[in-house]
């Protein structure tokens, strides 16, 4: 019987073209409007080294990265070997490998060598006969794949000549060449790919972007036009993709010399009256903390994207992980207000980011948009229709408010109109230094108390506003799981199929994580008789967090947090709703 859902593996060494494979099918599937979902995964190294790529390609919804691999492609066992923890192969999987590589088989830690189908393929021949380079061997594997398994094998052949039209010509025809002699060399095996052949019905293109690429997008889209930033995994792609399309929109991109530079750049340029925007990760975060704590102060609108991945330290550069949480909400000295939201899945980072930069000129504050790994670098397709947001613009003074201008007048919202430089009426000294309504410097405790009520109580605006949350599931639910960011995904997939078996399951997943949405968490505490709070952090920062404002039943709430670097899964938390809804299973467990 063939197959509706298909999870492809790639492995190989640096300069193997495993990455353009990915990229490849990924981009043939969303052509023919195929539910794609795409992740890589390197090693720390700066250059070379090992590299894997994963694509699920579907003719359904798919919201996780798939579980296990129906097919393994590896071009050297020793590279597979970086990453045998993190590529699970199906009992029944094809491995694909190198015919010349002479591995022991009993060596190869597959967790089911017995049962899967070896399928030796000599790639660097079939590479060197037909294209004359063994550079070929990805895209004969391309080759491969199509003939075998029915992915869409034109849109592949059309991405082979975009990815080599400023080549030679005869670079593209051996390329061409390599990938008709894989399809050719697939015919003499295909008895190995049975039950495997992804069956579909072509249907509209769909886009194919990165959760980087998306913010990116997302941020000219809600009018900013000034962006600073140093480079660092895995948000870099930010910055990229922004130095190209920037300047196109009149807009302004600085790459500054570190973290610090950045976030005093961004302040500098809102300030000046331009929306702004830095993108960084865990380690360049701890850097800006200082200048957050400025933009708070002063009441400057300023975003930031943080794109976690494992630490502390340098930590795991390319891997996934939920621990930046605690040090977005409360990374400060003394009392600095700030907004943070949290998108779920590629297409969420457009959301979030304009929703960012519509609270940040709202509320005149810095807004953390707290992505992840997982989400900023993968590939997902979604429909070009959803791409639109509504953008809110600055709040400019009237002409009543300028004539005796007070910059940080105590209004009732806790809102007071901004000018900017060389604005008629609109001068206004500021600074670090706590300050009166007209900016004026002051230590006195009588004002201090005064206007950090008026800074906080602008959040109040933000979370009537703003609280978008996510629920999934049956109304009333024996099992509920709450969850956050990219841990959406597996824990949907989970609660669709416990919800197939007719188990009670549901889910809620906020956007809005500060100011904390009290009143949408305590509603659906209600309809749940036991709660699941998931996450990857090992100290359970989620867990924590969701215990400074709820009063979670401690005999009915259960925890599953583990460290990042690896992806979670489906399969983990459909174990833990298992073990939830057999209560039995349960006792004497130990919670954080």
């Amino acid at each position: 019987m063939p197959t509706r859902d298909l999870t492809i593996a790639m492995v190989g060494s640096g300069g193997d073209g495993i990455i353009t494979m990915g990229d490849m099918l990924a981009q043939a599937g969303a052509a023919v409007g195929l539910h794609v979902m795409k992740v890589e995964a390197y090693g720390p190294q700066i250059r070379g080294g090992e590299s894997s790529c994963t694509v699920r390609i579907s003719a359904d919804p798919i919201f996780a990265q798939g579980d296990q691999v129906q097919v393994l492609v590896v071009f050297n066992w020793a590279d597979f070997a970086q990453f045998r923890s993190e590529i699970v192969t199906a009992l029944d999987a094809v491995v694909l490998y190198e015919a010349t590589d002479e591995t022991p088989r009993e060596s190869i830690d597959l967790g089911s060598i017995e049962s899967v189908r070896w399928v030796p393929v000599p790639f660097i021949e079939l590479a060197k006969t037909s294209a004359g380079t063994t550079l070929a061997k990805n895209i004969v594997t391309l080759g491969i794949l199509g003939e075998l398994f029915n992915l869409p094998k034109e849109p592949v052949e059309r991405a082979i000549r975009g990815k080599f039209t400023k080549k030679k010509a005869e670079v593209l025809e051996a390329n061409l060449k390599g990938y008709v002699a894989g399809i050719e060399y697939a015919k003499t095996i295909e008895e190995h790919a049975s039950g495997k052949r992804l069956q579909y019905t072509p249907g509209e293109p769909m886009l194919l972007m990165s959760g980087n690429e998306l913010s990116a997008v997302a941020a000219l889209h809600a009018g900013c036009r000034f962006f600073a930033g140093y480079p660092i995994t895995p948000s870099s792609e930010v910055l990229h993709f922004l130095s190209q399309w920037m300047p196109k929109v009149g807009g302004y991109l600085v790459q500054t010399e570190d973290e610090l530079a950045a976030i005093g750049a961004v302040i500098g340029g809102s300030f000046a009256g331009v929306k702004s925007m830095t993108a960084t990760s865990g380690p360049g975060l701890a850097l800006m903390t200082e200048m957050l704590g400025l933009a708070a102060m002063a009441e400057v609108p300023a975003v930031i994207i943080d794109v976690q991945r494992g630490g502390p330290s340098t930590g795991l550069p390319t891997k996934s992980e939920q621990s930046d949480l605690w040090q977005a909400l409360w990374g400060s000295h003394g009392d600095a207000p700030r907004v943070v939201l949290a998108p779920a899945d590629v297409e969420d980072c457009f959301h979030a980011t304009v929703a960012a930069f519509n609270i940040a000129e709202e509320a005149q504050m810095p807004v953390i948009v707290l992505s992840d790994q997982f989400i900023a670098q993968r590939r997902e397709t979604l429909s070009m229709l959803t791409l639109d947001h509504e953008v809110v613009g600055r709040q400019v003074p009237s002409a009543g408010d300028l004539r005796e201008y007070k910059r940080y007048k105590d209004t009732r919202s806790g809102i007071s109109p901004m000018s900017w430089p060389g604005m008629k009426g609109g001068e206004y000294q500021t600074n670090g230094l706590e300050h009166g309504e007209d900016g004026t410097p002051s230590s006195m405790h009588i004002l201090h108390e005064k206007m950090n009520a008026k800074r906080y109580r602008k959040l109040r605006l933000v979370r009537d506003k703003y609280s978008f949350y996510r629920r999934y599931g049956t109304e009333r639910a024996d099992v509920g799981i709450i969850c956050w960011g990219s841990s959406k995904g597996p824990v949907k997939e989970a609660v669709m199929r416990a919800n197939g078996r007719g188990e009670k399951v549901s889910a809620f997943v906020p956007q809005l994580l500060y100011p904390f949405p009290y009143h949408e968490f305590t509603e659906y505490l209600k309809t749940v008789d036991n709660v699941i709070v998931m996450e990857l952090s090992y100290s359970a920062q989620f867990y924590k967090y969701l215990r400074t404002f709820l009063d979670l039943p401690e005999a009915r709430t259960f925890v599953f947090k583990r460290s990042g670097g690896r992806n979670l899964t489906v399969g983990e938390v459909e174990d833990k709703i298992r073990k939830v809804l057999d209560m039995s299973a349960l006792r004497g467990e130990v919670l954080v």
